[in-house]
């Protein structure tokens, strides 16, 4: 029996035995790639920082002066809706001494740091600084709250912290044709809860994103409506994976749905992987979805919520995330098990199931080949 690679291996060691697993046999990583701090402190910075992040649903913030808060990486964010019904994603932390300026969410004309009453516009300019015109080269203009990149797409707010990723739409033009039926951006935002599981974030990517599960894990929730022989999957692209989850003859149509959809479109949910941290089930009559971040090499906050097509009645509304809530208490104590068997060091990683069934965990770790070994491979040469 070949021993596992340990968590102890210096991050360069772990994107050398990246490289060579993405050249190799379709397998499952092995267990260090999940336990190693130093490996998620890569992911953090390259995958996290430098890419597209998923903050949730942009009508959220509906109304102008409506703003949410949230905190992304050790980043305090202020997420708010403008006079003109522009969302922006600003920073949270008040340019005088790091005060947090909002808490929670509400709808405000201005935002007045708690500390010391410097106050903002929506735009994150500032309009007021009691006694600072007294300070000599004091620039209230120089004094705006940051703002950072963001991108609608789909019905839901993306942000990039660093500043550096490219254009988020490109990545996913192969997905227009296979969603546009479906209209997800028209979609209402009816629910979200936002948990944290015992384990690592990769591990949630690919369990949302597979379908050999759902049979033996969901055999009372899911598999009565999309078992995993019915599970189709598609190419993905550069940045997405996804599979069709087909639903038996005995489910019933689900529900309200959009005119433009097909027969076909209406028989299936599309389970789509956004990289690097938002997966999501686009159905005829709704869009369940998770937006992932990493917290620590054991834990992941999942921001999970619920937007459906048309009007919702409340006990229908229960209904599904009761569901939900069932599902997610099957996968949460699966991989509360596998988090405990990554850290063995007699795990030897096995082949992964074909690919209608498994197919986007191997897209998954290629795009992590792709974001990881070509960064280092960069930076090495420098």
């Amino acid at each position: 029996m070949a021993p596992s690679m340990t968590s102890d291996l210096a991050p360069a060691d772990l994107v050398r035995a990246l490289a060579a697993h993405c050249s190799g046999d379709a397998r499952a990583l092995p267990g260090a790639f999940y336990t190693s701090p130093q490996f998620l402190a890569l992911e953090e910075d390259r995958l996290f920082r430098d890419g597209w992040l998923c903050l949730g649903r942009v009508d959220e913030t509906p109304d102008a002066g409506d703003y949410r808060t949230m905190t992304v990486l050790d980043e305090p964010l202020l997420i708010v809706r403008d006079g003109e019904g522009t969302i922006r994603v600003l920073s949270n932390v008040c340019r005088h001494r790091a005060a947090l300026v909002a808490q929670g969410s509400g709808n405000a004309p201005a935002f007045s740091c708690p500390y010391h009453a410097w106050t903002y516009r929506h735009d994150g300019s500032l309009i007021g600084a009691p006694m600072m015109r007294q300070v000599a080269g004091f620039d209230r203009a120089a004094c705006a709250l940051p703002e950072f990149r963001s991108e609608i797409w789909a019905g839901f707010l993306f942000v990039n912290l660093s500043g550096e990723a490219g254009p988020l739409a490109p990545d996913l033009a192969g997905l227009d044709p296979i969603l546009r039926n479906y209209h997800p951006e028209a979609m209402r935002h009816a629910a979200v809860v936002e948990e944290r599981w015992g384990t690592n974030w990769k591990s949630l990517f690919e369990n949302f994103m597979e379908g050999y599960h759902l049979s033996v894990v969901h055999e009372a929730s899911l598999k009565p409506i999309t078992p995993t022989e019915l599970c189709e999957y598609f190419p993905g692209g550069p940045g997405f994976t996804g599979y069709r989850a087909h639903y038996t003859p005995a489910c019933p149509d689900r529900g309200d749905c959009h005119p433009d959809l097909t027969r076909e479109e209406r028989r299936c949910s599309v389970m789509v992987g956004i990289f690097p941290g938002l997966v999501m089930g686009v159905c005829p009559h709704q869009v369940l979805y998770m937006a992932l971040l990493p917290d620590g090499t054991d834990g992941v906050i999942a921001r999970w919520g619920v937007a459906v097509h048309g009007e919702i009645a409340p006990e229908e509304l229960e209904r599904r995330l009761d569901l939900y809530h069932a599902a997610n208490s099957e996968d949460k104590a699966q991989l509360e098990r596998v988090t405990v068997g990554l850290r063995a060091r007699a795990f030897a990683p096995g082949l992964l199931a074909p690919a209608d069934y498994e197919g986007t965990i191997r897209d998954f770790q290629l795009y992590l080949g792709r974001m990881l070994v070509g960064v280092a491979a960069a930076e090495a040469a420098e």
